[in-house]
């Protein structure tokens, strides 16, 4: 029996093992959960309450997409995902930033962008096992989803405009780790994975993609994953606080 990936269809971390999986070759199973469900499955499948989660064919229980890689790489140890020309401690270093730091921004910032485009949400089931639902539903269905969403990421109007005066100055740092060769060597590594589909994430919103445009973070943003189908329009969020931060000499 392959393994059995517990995900939710469009989560940047699940997009993360997805390719990961596929790098080493190991065969496995999708089991997609509804949006918002997660805490609840999650909390009887496995120890927490977020996807992405594993069941490996032995029965070992992997969760959080950093401990599944790792898990991965014992496995199958090659291709490797902890080497490249920048050495292995700048690739976990970069990995551990792109998990604790950067992945939760686009999830806090796409949230508010959906509350104000709720029909948006009806192009991001693009690609899942499940039939798609009617935009009606969905809308009907984001009143339910959305607060839940947003209490789970932690999303408030302060945490909101934060996340974007800093979102320059990240973009930045993924740019000097481009420049370092830590990130979009000859082969992905696990930073490469880590950090990739966030970017994505955040490009599918048009109110932040301007800011991402022409960076080397985009084109390496792109090289393994392809560009979202669907994207938020803009005017869902306060963009002038990055506009302003990106106008801020770097520190």
């Amino acid at each position: 029996m392959p393994a059995r990936l517990y995900m939710v269809h469009g989560s940047h971390p699940c997009e993360t093992v997805i390719k990961a999986f596929e790098i080493k070759g190991v065969p496995f199973k999708r089991v997609e959960l509804p949006a918002s469900s997660q805490p609840l499955v999650m909390s009887v499948v496995f120890s927490g309450r977020t996807v992405p989660g594993v069941k490996f064919d032995d029965g070992e229980k992997v969760q959080g997409s950093r401990r599944i890689l790792r898990a991965l790489e014992d496995r199958v140890p090659t291709p490797p995902l902890y080497a490249g020309p920048a050495g292995a401690s700048a690739i976990l270093e970069a990995e551990q930033w792109g998990d604790e730091v950067f992945q939760s921004v686009p999830r806090r910032l796409l949230w508010p962008a959906f509350t104000k485009h709720r029909a948006a949400m009806h192009g991001f089931q693009e690609g899942q096992s499940s039939p798609k639902l009617p935009k009606p539903v969905v809308v009907a269905a984001s009143h339910l989803i959305l607060p839940i969403e947003r209490k789970m990421n932690g999303v408030t109007d302060e945490r909101v405009r934060a996340d974007l005066a800093e979102l320059p100055l990240m973009l930045d740092q993924i740019d000097a780790y481009i420049a370092a060769g830590t990130l979009n060597g000859e082969q992905p590594n696990a930073a490469d994975l880590q950090i990739a589909p966030s970017i994505a994430l955040l490009w599918a919103l048009e109110d932040v993609r301007p800011l991402i445009a022409g960076r080397p973070a985009e084109e390496f943003a792109f090289r393994w994953f392809p560009r979202p189908v669907a994207s938020v329009p803009p005017g869902g969020l306060p963009v002038e606080s990055a506009a302003q931060a990106a106008t801020l000499p770097a520190n």
